[in-house]
């Protein structure tokens, strides 16, 4: 049977394919039909429930997309840039923002509260923002988040006490975040001059990256059980060009992912969902969307493109 695939865009909201990305029809009911759309995410136990983040505050449907219900929220009026459902405890929902700030809920969405932690909410011409949320899939408590313009923060307590995790760091301007399970745990970050590592969440690595990649500007970041990391990458944001590379050892070498050629744009991320263990989808900021079922030795290019797509996500 064909996934579910759901496509997050700038100004034309949600769009769902029920047939693996061949055709689309928007299911924006009960929000703005041109919204904004930067974070989508699908509950583990329950495909039909998802949760998407707007240029306005976060939404919830329960029936798969066909409509949605704006949540009362600290966040109304926010831009929501990351989401994370609990892997184990589902009820539980991160939630992070522009301006940077961090929430969680303990009940499915219907209640938030922000979370103690301290981040900056202003930096002159562009203003931080949560870009990407972690969970530990082996640390009930452990959740990291990575801050464009303000490195990484760690909790180990599900949230309710953070620490900073900077020490080393390239850059701050964070873009994902890659947990590598292991003795010990690895954790790898795209940065917009590099990819760096850390394997005690304190002091991090640079990979020099730029010997391997024509593009140094590094964006979404995604580990695959078969031991690979990858990366998008692109020359700037949005940029003009792109690819999509992979390591199996860490950073000590890198491959490029045959996309059919250089994307229009910087790969903005790449997704999977371990209960869709076949197919992996990466994206370009400027619409094109890729798809690969086999571990992604081979990729294929949707035909359909949207203007600005800053969302993806897999349901079963």
């Amino acid at each position: 049977m064909a996934s579910t695939i759901y496509v997050g865009t700038i100004g034309q909201g949600v769009w769902r394919s029920e047939d693996g990305g061949d055709s689309w029809r928007r299911t924006s009911s009960g929000m703005f039909s041109e919204s904004d759309i930067r974070a989508i995410a699908v509950h583990p136990d329950n495909a039909s429930i998802l949760f998407a983040g707007t240029e306005a505050g976060i939404y919830r449907s329960q029936n798969g997309g066909d409509n949605w219900e704006k949540l009362d929220s600290p966040m109304n009026g926010m831009q929501i840039w990351s989401l994370a459902i609990h892997p184990r405890s589902p009820n539980t929902v991160y939630a992070g923002t522009c301006p940077s700030a961090l929430f969680r809920s303990d009940d499915g969405g219907e209640t938030w509260k922000q979370l103690s932690v301290e981040l900056v909410e202003d930096c002159g011409a562009i203003i931080p923002r949560v870009t990407t949320i972690i969970i530990d899939p082996t640390d009930d408590q452990t959740v990291y988040a990575g801050i464009e313009i303000d490195g990484m923060r760690i909790s180990r307590d599900g949230g309710e006490t953070w620490t900073s995790g900077n020490e080393g760091l390239s850059s701050l301007d964070i873009h994902g975040l890659a947990l590598v399970p292991g003795s010990p745990k690895t954790l790898v970050a795209g940065t917009n001059n590099d990819v760096c590592l850390t394997t005690d969440m304190i002091n991090w690595t640079r990979l020099n990256v730029k010997a391997e990649f024509p593009w140094p500007y590094c964006r979404g970041v995604l580990y695959m059980s078969s031991g690979r990391v990858y990366v998008g990458a692109g020359n700037g944001p949005p940029g003009d060009e792109g690819g999509l590379f992979y390591t199996s050892d860490l950073g000590h070498s890198w491959e490029r992912a045959d996309l059919n050629g250089n994307t229009n744009s910087t790969v903005w991320a790449i997704v999977h969902n371990p209960a869709v263990p076949d197919l992996m989808i990466a994206y370009s900021i400027a619409g094109q969307i890729f798809s690969s079922t086999d571990n992604g030795d081979s990729w294929t290019k949707f035909t359909r493109e949207f203007g600005e797509v800053r969302a993806v996500a897999i349901a079963q």
